[in-house]
């Protein structure tokens, strides 16, 4: 008898442990597919937008500083933004972030419309929005001056000579470089334009 019994239990054991494998085989695949689950449904839940690639608005800091100046220079780092926004054209709080204005390097030359004389300016660009339209407007350097000396070649000088006349002149400029930026790189971000000199001859 004793030996009947002993032959029965290891026969016992083995459905047991037959059993326990297939049952943590099964939790073991279960856990995976759940676990694979959530991670391709968290990756498809945040597929890259355009707007991902936008430039973002800098917040103003609480520090009383000056606004910076972008440069050519290595040593000074582009700001980064942390506010996304829908397109270009979005409404900006002046009060509520930063400003920075990039100076275009080389002054602008052009006859004006009537032929009696010619246009000297030098402008400064600026925006509320980070490194990235710095970056924009060197990687687009050529059609911006482009551009900008086309706008400025169709100038009357009469009306140049008055203050209503250069402020059009500025939305005209802000307006053709945005527009150039939009198309070659899908995001305007220029808030204004300022001369540095401007001269009538």
């Amino acid at each position: 008898m004793s030996k009947e019994k002993t032959e029965v239990a290891p026969k016992k054991g083995g459905k047991m442990k037959k059993l326990l494998v297939i049952g943590l085989g099964a939790i073991v695949l279960i856990g995976a597919g759940a676990g694979a689950g959530v991670y391709f449904g968290a990756l498809s839940a945040h597929e890259a937008k355009p707007e991902d690639h936008f430039p973002k608005l800098v917040l103003r800091s609480t520090k009383a500083e000056e606004p910076a100046a972008a440069s050519d220079d290595k040593d000074v780092p582009l700001k980064v933004g942390t506010v996304s926004v829908p397109n270009d054209r979005f409404k900006v709080d002046p009060r509520k972030y930063e400003i920075t204005y990039y100076p275009m390097g080389d002054s602008f030359t052009t006859n004006l419309a009537d032929g009696s004389g010619f246009l000297q300016i030098g402008i400064s660009l600026s925006t509320f929005y980070d490194g990235k339209v710095i970056n924009n407007i060197k990687r687009q350097a050529v059609p911006i001056r482009s551009v900008v000396l086309m706008v400025l070649a169709e100038q009357d000088p009469a009306l140049l000579a008055t203050s209503q006349g250069k402020q059009r002149l500025q939305r005209q400029l802000t307006a053709a470089i945005n527009d150039v930026l939009r198309e070659k790189e899908g995001f305007g971000g220029i808030d204004n334009v300022y001369f540095t000199n401007l001269v009538i001859q």
